[in-house]
């Protein structure tokens, strides 16, 4: 049983560390890839969709994001979504396709998305402690009945272990996009 709660306990850290990167991709760092646009909600027939189920979105250089509506018409409610965003991005509409050119970061934005990255990474790391307080938790239950304390304390002690593990891999996470945004 408490190798259950351990093995639940990791799944959710490993996912709070899939939020995390999911949620670093979606921030700007001077090149274009398609995740940027992941958060972008358009208003298409009454509902909110995101662009990627609206349209191709390709990268045809380093700096460029290249958005193919699949049905023409939605051109311009895309447009409109992107200039809404928090992106920062001013998007060019030729009638059948939108570019989007991503303009070199200035220094005061990259230190902007480095607060920004380092805020995704508290907020994982709060998920994780979450985490491994609810399995801890359901530890000290099974104490009461089903484990002794010595062995209670033990896998205690292994979910701590993990809990460290994965906030090393939060701090590694961070690291590299922190490296990756301050890159000119």
């Amino acid at each position: 049983m408490p190798q259950t709660i351990k093995k639940n306990a990791e799944e959710r850290m490993d996912k709070a560390i899939g939020a995390l990167k999911r949620d670093l991709a979606t921030l700007r760092a001077g090149r274009a890839t398609p995740a940027l646009l992941d958060r972008v909600q358009v208003e298409y027939y009454g509902a909110l969709t995101p662009v990627n189920q609206l349209a191709n979105i390709n990268t045809p250089d380093t700096r460029t994001l290249m958005i193919q509506p699949w049905d023409k018409s939605s051109v311009s409610a895309i447009e409109k979504a992107i200039m809404k965003s928090d992106l920062g991005l001013t998007p060019s509409n030729d009638g059948a396709s939108i570019r989007l050119s991503i303009p070199a970061l200035t220094e005061e934005r990259r230190a902007e998305l480095v607060k920004l990255t380092k805020k995704f990474g508290e907020e994982a790391k709060v998920a994780i402690r979450n985490i491994r307080r609810d399995a801890n938790d359901d530890i000290k239950k099974l104490e009461k009945g089903e484990i002794s304390e010595d062995e209670s304390r033990r896998h205690q002690d292994d979910i701590q272990k993990s809990t460290d593990k994965f906030t090393a891999e939060v701090d590694k996470v961070l690291a590299a996009k922190e490296k990756e945004i301050m890159e000119v």
